[in-house]
C-alpha cells in the first residue's frame, strides 16, 4: 500500500471528506482508495486518526429497497426479544446480561 498524505487536524485540502461528512452530502466512498489521513493530537494517548475520501470520486448512497427495510425491521426487532423468555423488552437488550433485566435478576425482580 502506498503511503498517504497526513494533515492536522482542520487542515486537510478542499475536496477531501471523512465517510460522514460524505454521508451528509448523500456520498459513498464507492470502493476508492483512501486519499489522505488528519490526524488530531491528543495528550495522553496516540493522534486520533480519520481517512479521507476524494469528493469527486465518491458515487451516491444506494437507496433503500423495501426489502432492505424489512430486514433492518426484523433484526432490530431480534435485538429487543429476550433470549430467555422471549418478551418483547421494548428496548435493545444489553449486550452485558444478553437477556432482559427481568430474567438476569429474578431475586430483585421478585422483591419489588
Amino acid at each position: 500500500m502506498a503511503t498517504v498524505p497526513v494533515y492536522r487536524w482542520r487542515l486537510a485540502p478542499d475536496g477531501l471528506a471523512t465517510r460522514r461528512q460524505l454521508r451528509a452530502q448523500g456520498l459513498r466512498p464507492g470502493g476508492q482508495d483512501v486519499a489522505a489521513q488528519v490526524e488530531r493530537p491528543r495528550r495522553r494517548r496516540g493522534p486520533l486518526v480519520a481517512y479521507l475520501y476524494s469528493i469527486e470520486l465518491a458515487r451516491p448512497v444506494r437507496p433503500m429497497t423495501p426489502a432492505k427495510w424489512a430486514a433492518l425491521a426484523r433484526a432490530n426487532a431480534a435485538r429487543r426479544r429476550c433470549p430467555e423468555c422471549g418478551r418483547d423488552a421494548g428496548y435493545v437488550i444489553p449486550s452485558s446480561l444478553g437477556m432482559c433485566p427481568a430474567c438476569a435478576y429474578p431475586e430483585e425482580q421478585l422483591a419489588a
